[in-house]
């Protein structure tokens, strides 16, 4: 975003993508990104180590989310991947922010509640860790 310009970005058009140390990145179609505190020192990093990201989408064919997750549960996901969080302008063209969130991991996994009563779209939230942030 320049400088310049001001103008107040909605924060409903973004893109969230899971990227492998090849630089090869995975679109994961969320619905919703939690951003957890972020804070400017290294030794205060230390002090919100239980802070994750989150990641939420409604629940489908794909098994993206759960994949990672499960083989993280077996010790066997990728060493280094990040998550890349991509905020855009109303265009839907251009970026306006961009956060990169490095050697992410799956920290836990989260259905909502099933409900025969209702019709409500089942979701499922991963929360990531990570090492650091990198915001552009």
């Amino acid at each position: 975003m320049s400088g310049h310009d001001r103008t107040p970005v909605p924060g409903s058009r973004f893109r969230v993508e899971l990227v492998d140390g090849n630089g090869r990145a995975i679109e994961v179609g969320c619905c919703e990104v939690v951003f957890p505190p972020l804070a400017a020192h290294a030794d205060a990093q230390a002090a919100v180590a239980e802070e994750h990201l989150v990641l939420r989408r409604a629940t489908g064919g794909d098994d993206l989310l759960h994949a990672w997750w499960s083989k993280a549960c077996r010790g066997r996901a990728p060493q280094r991947r990040s998550v890349r969080v991509t905020l855009l302008a109303p265009d839907r063209e251009r970026v306006v922010m961009c956060w990169r969130f490095r050697n992410a991991r799956p920290a836990s996994l989260h259905y909502s509640p099933l409900n025969a009563n209702e019709s409500a779209l089942v979701f499922e939230s991963l929360a990531v860790a990570f090492d650091g942030v990198e915001i552009d």
